[in-house]
């Protein structure tokens, strides 16, 4: 069964043609994008039918289990992602019924970001389901198995920009100390 998208596999045979690239590191890497991509889909499919995104759902569960909720700019910061972000996703939220917006009682200038009872039970149900699900894409895997893909992960990453970003700014980190 071949996971690759077409566009990979011409790549592929056009460094094969050429003869002077790493193909099999070309495929591994292909193989690694296909795998995310297929897990970002079936997340997406699984969590439409509750007229959510990942984006989405992850606000819902930062929020659960906090009933004096948060502003929208602490939200962007623990999903990581940008303030204009998180005002569209908030406004989806608000909009389809899982959270309504507050004025703070401390101050009227400050809002704050509060689950509906509609919002805290599809958190809750909705955690459990789906943790469950990306739990079970790798329960084939023995301990061993899982920790030595682990490791190779984080090794492929510290290849990346990003990996290599992270590792100076840890380095620059530790000079600074």
């Amino acid at each position: 069964m071949e996971i690759l998208e077409q566009k990979h596999l011409a790549l592929i045979a056009e460094a094969e043609t050429r003869g002077d690239f790493a193909t099999t590191n070309l495929r591994l890497c292909f193989e690694v994008t296909a795998l995310a991509a297929a897990i970002d889909r079936d997340c997406a499919t699984r969590l439409a039918p509750h007229n959510l995104s990942e984006g989405k759902f992850v606000l819902l569960f930062l929020l659960h289990r906090l009933p004096e909720g948060l502003s929208p700019h602490e939200l962007a910061d623990r999903a990581g992602v940008t303030r204009a972000t998180v005002t569209g996703l908030l406004d989806g939220l608000e909009r389809d019924g899982f959270l309504a917006r507050q004025q703070s009682k401390d101050d009227r200038r400050k809002v704050l970001v509060q689950l509906s009872p509609k919002g805290e039970d599809a958190a809750r149900a909705l955690f459990d389901i789906h943790t469950r699900w990306i739990a079970s894409l790798f329960a084939g895997f023995d301990e061993s198995e899982r920790e030595t893909l682990s490791t190779l992960i984080q090794r492929a990453w510290r290849n990346t920009d990003a990996g290599r970003k992270a590792a100076l700014t840890a380095a620059g980190n530790e000079i600074e100390r």
